[in-house]
């Protein structure tokens, strides 16, 4: 045999003596991974002072032979003529050595069942982890969870902090059934899960959107006595009943937690902020900032976004921009998502000025632009109504910084085209989107069929509502909303019909959009009953209406059904909970001027005036012009 063929067969070293091997004892097996002068180890007294750390030493001597020997060899009767020679015992510390060293898992796999089968042996729970362990370092899935089973079927103890392991484990490989089923099978063996265990549980459930689960097992944990819920538990569950929009749940739980003596964290503050805001309660989110301070615990910036963004967002831009000037003088350094909120909000505010230094000023708090940045920007642009060529300038320039430009880049600024009536500009944009290999952006689509059935370019319009169905397979509520009401406004009423009878059809929300749309287009085609009756609809299907959707058949009974169904229905909103606004009052009160109802008109103006609301100018005037010519005949008529 030559030693070629070796090297093929046994795949190791080129080392003389292995290239040499063709039979050998069991001990020149052995004495090939000889410890060089292993006894002068030994030598020095004072470093192994006693018997018990000269057998540890020697023991690990031995060892590292086998170690040794099993990377050369792999699992195979080689090394198990190894471990006889050696004398080797296998036991759970052995075990966990070979997991440790750095050889193939297949190797690691092959010799933990082998050890499994030993007379005398059986795993515990720490060899059971070493290999879950190397399993999920290598991401051998099916291998893993075969172990974990394993484990749990096996006889050896697995307690609250190997629970809190696998869980961790499983639920980052998104195993959160298998997670769960494991929880609930060794808990049933008489382990009691400690706080972080349930809090490993609980995290796992809110990252994978297993929300429903989450207060089964909170309450599931306050029942067991022995462990309390912590931060960590009260964090994970305030922010899952915040993205559930339970916002009560959330308040009712911060509270909770301060009545069980604990602080809350950055994190928790600052989701309350947010949820206030979001339920209009500018002043309780406030007053939860102050008391961050008064409790000394810190404000992130973080925490300063969710402040300045509620601000911005309740119309308190003085405020918001107050607040960003405290932030920098707290040492508080802002990031990237805070400017550009800051900047977004400047935008909606029209104060494009203070947008645009704020842009320059992010060198300074070294925050680089982001497509976010420069998207706010340009919205900003369109939304103060700023010459298209300096719209057109800044997407130059963003793409000049290397910032490519995203689908809503596109979406913004087809929008702010459309609007500016440049609809030919926005095409050729939808065009280059798809050249760049965009998906087929719904709002982008969106505005590019409002602007063309404004133009009464219908045919056009509806060219692209087919284009976007074809791409996506479907499309966006807001789109078919907004060719239902073109189909309306041009007299094809049939199709608008039809529309929406497709969106029931393919399962697509009706919204309160498609339902306005398709009364609007009853009501221009004379159908006000129709339309009507499509409102109480509306309301049994449980979409809730919109003040639009009473204007729209408070118009059609202005219009066609006379001043006294009219007059009907805006006594009737008075008491409802949507209560008339300055259309609905001017509705009325043209209907009033046409008939010629002028006394019932000047008491409905005082109404309005009373209410805050201002008159329709045209209505106005022709009432003052009836009430002149009355006074004339009037004044004619006197002997």
């Amino acid at each position: 045999m030559n030693s070629t063929s070796i090297i093929s067969k046994r795949a190791i070293s080129t080392t003389s003596k292995l290239f040499q091997r063709i039979k050998q004892t069991d001990n020149e097996i052995v004495q090939m991974f000889q410890l060089q002068n292993p006894i002068n180890e030994y030598q020095n007294p004072s470093m192994y002072p006693t018997q018990t750390s000269r057998t540890d030493r020697s023991v690990r001597l031995l060892d590292e032979r086998f170690m040794r020997i099993l990377k050369i060899f792999k699992w195979g009767p080689d090394a198990e003529k190894a471990l006889e020679v050696l004398m080797l015992k296998i036991d759970h510390r052995l075990v966990r050595e070979v997991m440790k060293i750095n050889i193939e898992i297949n190797v690691k796999i092959q010799f933990f069942k082998w050890a499994g089968k030993r007379k005398n042996f059986e795993h515990d729970t720490t060899t059971y982890m070493e290999l879950i362990h190397c399993l999920d370092e290598c991401g051998m899935v099916g291998e893993l969870w075969k172990t974990i089973q394993d484990m749990v079927r096996s006889n050896c103890i697995v307690g609250p902090v190997e629970l809190s392991e696998i869980v961790r484990i499983l639920g980052r490989m998104k195993m959160v059934n298998k997670a769960l089923s494991i929880f609930y099978q060794i808990k049933a063996r008489k382990c009691k899960p400690t706080s972080t265990a349930y809090n490993t549980m609980i995290i796992m459930l809110m990252q994978e959107g297993h929300h429903d689960k989450i207060h089964e097992l909170y309450n599931e944990m306050c029942r067991e006595g022995n462990c309390l819920p912590d931060t960590v538990t009260y964090n994970a569950l305030i922010s899952t009943f915040a993205k559930l929009g339970r916002e009560d749940s959330a308040i009712r739980l911060f509270d909770e937690m301060k009545e069980n003596g604990l602080q809350p964290t950055p994190k928790i503050y600052t989701t309350l902020i947010s949820i206030y805001f979001k339920l209009g309660k500018d002043e309780k989110a406030l007053n939860l900032f102050r008391e961050m301070k008064e409790k000394h615990c810190t404000r992130t910036v973080y925490t300063y976004t969710e402040l300045i963004r509620g601000l911005g967002t309740a119309g308190r831009v003085e405020e918001a921009y107050g607040m960003f000037l405290s932030m920098r003088q707290d040492g508080c350094k802002p990031d990237i998502v805070l400017m550009n909120n800051l900047i977004n909000i400047f935008g909606k505010a029209r104060r494009l000025e203070d947008a645009l230094k704020l842009f320059e000023d992010m060198k300074a708090f070294q925050c680089s632009p982001n497509v976010v940045t420069y998207n706010t920007i340009i919205k900003a642009l369109f939304e103060s109504k700023a010459p298209l060529s300096e719209v057109a300038s800044w997407f130059e320039k963003m793409k000049e910084n290397g910032i490519a430009p995203s689908e809503f880049t596109y979406s913004i600024l087809i929008d702010g085209f459309c609007k500016t009536n440049r609809v030919e500009k926005a095409l050729l944009l939808l065009e280059e989107m798809d050249e760049k290999g965009f998906p087929p952006c719904p709002s982008a689509y969106c505005s590019l069929i409002d602007a063309l059935g404004k133009a009464k370019r219908y045919e056009a319009a509806n060219e692209l509502f087919q284009e976007l169905k074809e791409n996506c397979g479907s499309s966006s509520s807001r789109v078919y909303a907004v060719m239902i009401k073109h189909f309306g406004k041009c007299g094809r009423l049939g199709e608008a019909v039809d529309l929406f009878n497709e969106m029931k059809k393919l399962g697509c929300k009706l919204d309160v959009y498609a339902y306005n749309a398709l009364m609007s287009g009853m009501v221009r085609g004379g159908m006000i009953d129709e339309a009507h009756s499509l409102l109480q609809t509306m309301e049994e299907e449980g979409c809730t209406s919109d003040i639009n959707s009473h204007n729209i058949i408070l118009n059609g009974l202005a219009r066609s059904g006379g001043p006294d169904r009219a007059m009907e229905m805006l006594v009737n909103m008075k008491s409802s909970k949507i209560k008339p606004d300055a259309i609905s009052y001017n509705t009325v009160l043209g209907c009033l001027s046409r008939a010629g109802m002028f006394e019932e008109a000047a008491r409905l103006m005082k109404e309005m005036s009373s209410n805050g609301f201002e008159y329709d100018l045209i209505t106005y005037s022709s009432i003052l012009e009836a009430v002149g010519k009355i006074d004339e005949i009037h004044t004619e008529s006197l002997p």
